[in-house]
């Protein structure tokens, strides 16, 4: 592996193995399907690897397009609908890939229930709904839930909640309300639409903090989660993984010190683990991410704690001694988010040998 030019997305399979194993099997006592979202790793051999040829959730069109060339019929387009790429949209339901969308507004709902009937098709859409005040939504308790089911008529197909804040969430009970309430949110507006005569066949939910935490997910038909097949210091930080459940790290080599300021230079600046700071606000701020050697075990007390574009900072959290780390000494760093650190990067060299590719653009 040292033979490999650095920096480089070191991925090891059988943390990923155990990682998906976890999920599959709470999923499989809890009686509910999981729709692997395949923005964390964009690859089709980790989607594989992990979930078959199975219901996958994207979150760009470029995906689903990658995807559908590699197998994929089951496809949910999980980000809220722009009127202007219904026209992609068209084309993948024409392939014969099974694409649905997802909206929050009336304006949405409009444009696409005009542009399907212009193309004579059915586009199925998700009406998204807010549990917790992240980001987009409708609330449950809005006039406009069923005035935007009836405006999609046929294409309702029913809808999706996604718990944002349970990533703010650091204790098991507030995971597991985070996960009660986004599963108990989703419910009560599949009952709004129902109970204005409309069809709702479809109740998604999901993130991987509440997909680990759940324990009733009754009126559920779908469990969407995508980082759980890498994990990162985020992750664990909020308690659903420990760090040694990490299964993606980026590469990089000593190629400097600076012994006044007790640094140690590596090659591998943010271009190659991201900017992403996710552990800031937690208990523990990981820097810009944790340091292990190449065989992945962490240096206690050391932290990347810098980054420019193509240099790392190491230095120990502490201020002691930094360990001696020679030039040309390989080491990993662990990332705060996995599926920044993984989009900084066109493939995964594996544990053992091997690459598997990764898919970029929208």
């Amino acid at each position: 592996m040292t033979t490999v030019d650095t920096p480089f997305a070191l991925l090891d399979t059988a943390r990923l193995d155990r990682n998906a194993a976890r999920l599959r099997d709470r999923l499989a006592v809890l009686g509910v399907p999981l729709r692997l979202h395949v923005k964390t790793a964009k690859s089709v051999e980790v989607a594989r690897r992990v979930h078959g040829d199975g219901p996958i959730t994207v979150s760009t069109l470029a995906e689903a397009e990658h995807f559908a060339d590699a197998g994929y019929r089951d496809v949910l387009y999980a980000v809220g609908l722009s009127p202007h790429k219904l026209p992609r949209v068209a084309a993948l339901l024409r392939r014969g890939v099974r694409l649905t969308v997802l909206l929050d507004s009336t304006a949405q709902a409009e444009a696409l229930t005009s542009f399907a009937r212009e193309e004579g098709l059915r586009v199925p859409a998700l009406i998204e709904i807010d549990c917790d005040g992240h980001r987009g939504g409708v609330q449950v308790t809005d006039p406009a839930l069923p005035e935007i089911g009836r405006t999609l008529g046929d294409n309702l197909a029913g809808v999706l909640t996604h718990a944002g804040e349970s990533y703010f969430a650091y204790t098991p009970e507030t995971l597991h309300r985070a996960a009660q309430h986004e599963r108990d949110v989703a419910v009560a507006a599949a009952d709004v639409l129902r109970g204005a005569g409309l069809a709702c066949d479809i109740v998604s939910v999901g993130s991987t903090p509440t997909a680990h935490a759940a324990t009733d997910l009754s009126g559920v038909t779908e469990v969407r989660a995508g980082n759980y097949v890498f994990f990162d210091l985020v992750m664990a930080g909020i308690g659903v993984c420990t760090t040694d459940d990490l299964a993606l790290s980026v590469a990089v080599t000593v190629i400097g010190h600076q012994h006044d300021r007790n640094w140690v230079i590596t090659d591998g600046g943010w271009m190659a683990t991201s900017r992403d700071r996710g552990t800031q606000a937690q208990a523990v701020d990981q820097g810009y991410g944790l340091v292990a050697h190449l065989d992945g075990a962490i240096i206690p007390g050391l932290v990347m704690t810098g980054a420019s574009q193509e240099h790392g900072v190491l230095s120990t959290r502490d201020g002691s001694p930094v360990p001696d780390l020679p030039l040309g000494t390989h080491l990993r760093i662990l990332p705060n988010h996995a599926c920044a650190t993984a989009a900084q990067h066109d493939r995964y060299h594996l544990v053992g040998g091997g690459t598997w590719t990764r898919h970029r653009g929208w």
